[in-house]
Parts: C-alpha cells; sequence; structure tokens
C-alpha cells in the first residue's frame, strides 16, 4: 500500500483549501486537524474527507473564512454560532473562547451550532487537556441524511453523534476517550469500502435488515444503516447526544422536517472544567496517575499484551507514522487527487509536493 509523508499530506491539504477559497490561517489549521487525526490512527477523519470537503465547497454547504460568532455570552455560558464554517476553524475558536472562560469561573458550557464538519472530536479535547483542563462534548450531525439506526430498528434515524471526554496527563500523556456511538465511524466504512475489506461483525445493517460486513452498503441507494455500540447503551447514548448537541445547543436535530443540504453540519456541547476547579490541583493529578497506575497493572486476559488506557493507541500511531509515514489505499488516494483536481489543483503540484 503506497506510504506518505505527513509534511508533504499537510502541504496538498494546504493547497486544497486555498484553492477552495480560505485564508492562509483557515488553511493550516484544517491541514492540522485532518493529518493529525491520520497520524493518530484514525484514517477515517484525515486527508481522506477532503473530496466531501471539495463537494460541500461547489454545493456551498460549506463556507470559507468563516468564523465562530458569539451568538450569547452570559457568565459560564457561550453559544457559538458557526455559519457552516470549516469546523477545523470554529471548533478551534470556540475552545479557545471556553478555555479562557472557564479560567475565570472554574467551568465553561460551549455549544457550537451550524458548523460545518468538525472531524475528530478529540482534536478539541487535546486542546483543551493540553491546557490542563478536563472536557466533556456530546455531537450530532445533521444536513445529511441518517446514518445509525436506533436499538431495535432498521431504519437510519441518528448521525454517528460522537461523545467525547478528556482529563489531562502528566508530559502530554491525556486520557481521551473519543467514539462514535455507532459500532464504527462512517469514515471506517469509506476506508473499508475502498480497500475492499469486511467492517467489523455486528456493524452494519443491509437495507433489507440484516447484518453485513461489506462497507459498501452505506454508499448505494438505498442505503444501509450503520448499529450502534453496544446495542440499548450505544443507541441510548447516540440519543442523548442528538438531543443534547441538537437540540439544547440551539441547533437542529435529525427529523424530517429540516432541509437537507447535503452537506455536514454539526452541532456541540461542550463542558471545559479548570483543574483546580474542584480540587485542589496537584492533589488532583497525583489522583490521576494513581488511578491510571493502578488500572494499567492489571494482568492481561487471554489474547491480549498489556492493558491500555483511552489515548495510548493514538500516541503509538502518532510516533509509528510520524517515524514510517501514512499509508493510504490507492482507491483513496485518487479520490483525493480527484478532489484537488476540483478544488484547482493541479496534478504537476500535487506530484511536485510527492516528489
Amino acid at each position: 500500500m503506497p506510504v506518505f509523508g505527513h509534511d508533504a499530506l499537510h502541504a496538498l491539504t494546504r493547497a486544497v483549501c486555498i484553492a477552495g477559497g480560505s485564508a492562509a490561517r483557515e488553511a493550516e489549521l484544517v491541514a492540522d486537524n485532518l493529518v493529525a487525526a491520520n497520524l493518530a490512527g484514525h484514517d477515517s477523519h484525515g486527508v481522506g474527507m477532503l473530496p466531501l470537503y471539495v463537494r460541500c465547497l461547489h454545493n456551498r454547504s460549506l463556507l470559507p473564512n468563516r468564523h465562530a460568532e458569539l451568538a450569547l455570552d452570559r457568565g459560564p455560558i457561550l453559544v457559538i454560532e458557526g455559519g457552516r464554517g470549516y469546523g477545523q476553524v470554529i471548533g478551534f475558536e470556540a475552545m479557545q473562547l471556553g478555555l479562557a472562560r472557564a479560567a475565570e469561573q472554574g467551568v465553561a458550557l460551549v455549544a457550537i451550532r451550524n458548523s460545518f464538519h468538525l472531524c475528530r472530536i478529540g482534536h478539541w479535547a487535546e486542546q483543551c487537556a493540553a491546557e490542563g483542563f478536563a472536557s466533556i462534548h456530546f455531537v450530532n450531525g445533521v444536513d445529511h441524511a441518517p446514518l445509525q439506526a436506533p436499538y431495535g430498528g432498521r431504519d437510519a434515524r441518528l448521525s454517528t453523534n460522537p461523545f467525547c471526554a478528556a482529563v489531562p496527563g502528566e508530559d502530554g500523556a491525556h486520557v481521551v476517550l473519543d467514539m462514535a456511538t455507532s459500532e464504527i465511524a462512517f469514515g471506517k466504512a469509506r476506508v473499508a469500502a475502498n480497500k475492499g475489506e469486511p467492517v467489523p461483525d455486528e456493524s452494519l445493517l443491509h437495507p433489507e435488515g440484516h447484518v453485513s460486513r461489506d462497507g459498501a452498503v452505506m454508499f448505494q441507494d438505498p442505503r444501509g444503516a450503520m448499529i450502534a455500540m453496544g446495542e440499548h447503551k450505544g443507541s441510548g447514548l447516540a440519543i442523548m447526544c442528538e438531543l443534547l448537541a441538537g437540540a439544547f445547543t440551539g441547533g437542529l436535530t435529525n427529523q424530517p422536517e429540516h432541509p437537507q443540504k447535503g452537506g455536514t453540519i454539526n452541532n456541540m456541547l461542550s463542558v471545559i472544567i479548570a483543574p483546580d476547579a474542584l480540587g485542589e490541583r496537584d492533589a488532583v493529578r497525583r489522583e490521576i496517575g494513581a488511578a491510571l497506575a493502578w488500572i494499567k497493572s492489571a494482568r492481561p486476559r487471554a489474547g491480549f499484551e498489556e492493558v491500555l488506557v483511552p489515548g495510548e493507541p493514538e500516541r503509538r500511531h502518532r510516533a509509528a507514522r510520524l517515524a514510517h509515514g501514512i499509508e493510504i489505499d490507492p482507491q483513496s488516494w485518487s479520490e483525493i487527487r480527484a478532489a484537488a483536481n476540483a478544488a484547482g489543483v493541479a496534478d504537476r503540484d500535487i506530484d511536485r509536493l510527492f516528489g
């Protein structure tokens, strides 16, 4: 499988964004975010998103050079209007505002509504953790046909509705739980279909209602549906993300009264907690360290080499891919090149970036 350097992928993403009308700072933030997802091992949220982004630029469901607009400012509460701007900009600026407010108030409640794709939600939790703050994030997705079936159903009614929570760790070893409430992220079905590989069992439904391991069922008409992780528990969490992120933020939920432009709009409700809001900072840090050490001391069960905590797999992927490059399957790479061409980046310029 072809292997690409992260610097070249970063440069390509910047070039595509600038060709699509983005200012230099916006292009940098988008490239930082997408390549960071690839480095973390989450190719579903990496540069393979560029075909979607270019399509949405063309149909105006994504609007470049928008910024986080403060719609409500009341004590610890901030409501951010995204205006269909790049989620990489809206999310970054919203977290900056939330961190400043949590530093003043001890806690901040940040609602983002009508942002274009916020991409990997763990990126925003890591932004908070890097400043020493804990955070919790509930997300829903609208503006496109729903993807995930509720527990017991065969018809999609929800998006993948991510949930994320993080606490800061020593020397950047943050504990970050970032997950779709569906068994797999939608992008992982895309990557599997492009590679011609099966998805994990019990993760997708064929339109006729039986379980399928073919990622292509999510890209056909009629389309299949994604299965909630953990059966009724994951489905329940997905519904709570829908209501908290979609309704409580003043954004939209997946229900048939709302028009769809065929884009990807995310709403997110975030709680950001200052490190000394509830206890003495050093004591909190020591307790976190002791708890993690105790958890990791558990003897591995059969088939496992060690116990990992959330955030460790991403750090290991990042180290390996920084050293050895990022694999992208030929079909995905073909789609990325085609998207770059559609944005106005010529093949000769792409080839120059990759030597």
